[in-house]
């Protein structure tokens, strides 16, 4: 697989919009502020996102946060900000502790982006609407996590040359593809979100919707992704009780050699699906290591 077959695969794109950005609330939290944002990706669409920005005068680093699913599709950015959720989610708030610009918007069918009446159902309609007019829904996450990095380097505070992405589950999956897809990433942290298809069907774990790309395992499996990544830089962690983080070892096998300016670095900690301390700690090192 290279990266014209990765992007095929995928199938077409939505048309980008002007951003339109809006803020709509600013909340002080002592060392940085997070303000609720409004931005487009397509024409007639509102994403809303926190952005978190620590009080510097100077340009910094910015990082992408993606939630993780959890089954709850009521829930999303404000879990990774700390206003809700489990507190090992809170990775955006924690990053902006440590100084970093974070951006955390709502996936499509999470929080305000879900349908609060019927959203498995939902979630599956944006789906199947695509897949019969040749598109997927990985095509459209993709591409508004592409929006939401422009979004971040219209700021005059981010450093566009130091973009970074984590996410853990649902978001350390897409953690993994957004590299690929958008150059302008220069680290990306996935945790928990590793296991390749073919484990996937083995082991029978299901397939998240977003991921469901027809005749993905023609031409490559999730290892062949991150074979991909590099010039970037990207950490793969997970535990060894979790069959979201299986295949880390055949990844790091099979794509070492294919870093040759970037970094893959990756590590099974003990105990269940989770982003606990020592795992959150390893990435923040990460991430701090490759854009500071």
């Amino acid at each position: 697989m290279d990266q014209k077959t990765f992007l095929k695969l995928i199938g077409n794109f939505p048309k980008k919009s002007e951003l339109n950005s809006q803020i709509i609330e600013e909340v002080d939290c002592k060392n940085y502020v997070r303000k609720k944002i409004l931005f487009s990706s397509e024409k007639d669409e509102r994403i809303p996102a926190f952005l978190c920005i620590p009080k510097k005068n100077k340009k910094m680093p910015a990082i992408y946060c993606h939630h993780q699913h959890a089954g709850n599709h009521l829930l999303g950015k404000s879990e990774v900000v700390g206003l809700d959720g489990a507190k090992d989610q809170a990775y955006a708030h924690e990053l902006a502790e440590l100084g970093f610009i974070t951006l955390s918007p709502d996936a499509i069918c999470f929080e305000e982006r879900s349908n609060k009446e019927f959203p498995f159902g939902y979630h599956v309609h944006q789906l199947s609407n695509r897949l019969i007019k040749g598109q997927t829904l990985l095509a459209k996450t993709l591409f508004d996590i592409s929006a939401g990095i422009d979004l971040l380097c219209s700021f005059d505070k981010v450093d566009s040359k130091k973009i970074g992405f984590i996410g853990h589950s649902y978001g350390g999956r897409a953690a993994i593809f957004a590299p690929v897809f958008d150059r302008r990433i220069k680290a990306s942290v996935s945790s928990c979100g590793s296991t390749n298809f073919k484990d996937m069907l083995k082991r029978d774990t299901g397939i998240q919707l977003d991921f469901v790309v027809p005749d993905f395992l023609e031409y490559g499996d999730i290892e062949d992704v991150v074979r991909l990544i590099d010039p970037s830089n990207i950490l793969i962690i997970g535990t060894d009780d979790d069959k979201w983080s299986m295949s880390i070892d055949q990844i790091e096998t099979h794509a070492q050699d294919s870093f040759v300016n970037g970094v893959l670095k990756t590590k099974i900690f003990k105990g269940t699906h989770q982003f606990n301390s020592e795992m959150r700690k390893l990435a923040y090192d990460f991430l701090n290591t490759h854009l500071v």
